[in-house]
């Protein structure tokens, strides 16, 4: 690693963690089925040191899950679509209200609230076209409250990462 990014990676480390933490985390995250011998291995420690942080960071909240990603169009979740959402009023109530039936669909992935012209940004992932439209119809415009909806179709992935620390 050159100097310039340790020097960049040291000054980003959270309080609390030190770079075996952060080398751990790397390592997690782009391979959560790595044993912790495996993980011991790479970070130059036994395995006992190991487990114990790897306890420490979940019990933190720092790793909250573990993952298994799929491939979308091999489970009929082939169509992606970024749904951008206006509400009509805009209180504490009907944001609330949106974001609990919104929570019910299981077609949204993400959810944002946004700043600008929208209010969220929702990710949804479905079979095809008709079970968009079916979606959209039946579940998201009858979301109360619900001002414009404006979506986006994913014609192909570019990019597309989990990752938060490569």
């Amino acid at each position: 690693m050159q100097e310039a990014q340790k020097k960049e990676q040291k000054n980003i480390l959270p309080d609390g963690l030190d770079k075996i933490d952060w080398q751990i985390l790397q390592l997690l995250e782009s391979n959560a089925r790595m044993t912790i011998k495996e993980i011991a291995d790479k970070v130059h420690l036994s395995t006992s040191p190991v487990h114990d942080r790897i306890k420490k960071l979940e019990q933190s909240g720092i790793i909250q899950q573990y993952v298994t990603l799929l491939n979308a169009a091999k489970v009929n979740k082939g169509l992606w679509v970024i749904c951008y959402v206006s509400l009509k009023q805009h209180n504490k109530s009907a944001g609330s209200k949106f974001i609990k039936a919104i929570q019910t669909m299981p077609e949204v992935k993400e959810c944002y609230n946004i700043s600008g012209e929208f209010d969220f940004m929702l990710k949804v992932a479905v079979k095809d076209m008709e079970s968009y439209y079916d979606f959209h119809v039946n579940q998201l415009s009858e979301a109360e409250n619900i001002g414009h909806v404006q979506s986006v179709f994913v014609m192909g992935i570019v990019k597309q990462t989990h990752t938060l620390l490569s």
